[in-house]
């Protein structure tokens, strides 16, 4: 079972929507990186079992982020945050060209603090 890093951002998006011994499987697998049969001896279930219930969770997530989108739209709000701090930086190194642009090279800097402040 190849493991897929994006459940384990789906994991911190919608974990709690999983049954408590689903969540702790899951993370022990996809955040801790424990094999099945680490996480069968922790559980005292067997290896096929945690298998089974990882799937289910991992059915779940899918789901969850089908339904409500929020993961891609937070990646989708983060790449857009990357884009105009880009776009500023660019915009502070025009003004360097410019007599008398102090307050534009300010105004780009301070877009750039504000996306830091809010990127993850």
């Amino acid at each position: 079972m190849a493991k897929n890093l994006k459940i384990s951002l789906l994991i911190d998006y919608y974990g709690n929507m999983l049954t408590e011994k689903q969540r702790e499987v899951a993370e022990w697998y996809y955040n801790e990186d424990l094999s099945l049969a680490e996480i069968a001896e922790h559980t005292g279930i067997t290896r096929q079992g945690v298998r089974d219930s990882i799937k289910r969770a991992e059915t779940q997530l899918l789901d969850c982020e089908e339904k409500l989108g929020l993961c891609a739209r937070f990646q989708k709000m983060q790449e857009a945050l990357d884009q105009i701090a880009e776009q500023a930086s660019y915009l502070q190194e025009e003004s360097d060209r410019l007599p008398s642009s102090g307050s534009m090279w300010s105004r780009a800097q301070k877009i750039i603090d504000l996306t830091g402040e809010i990127s993850w």
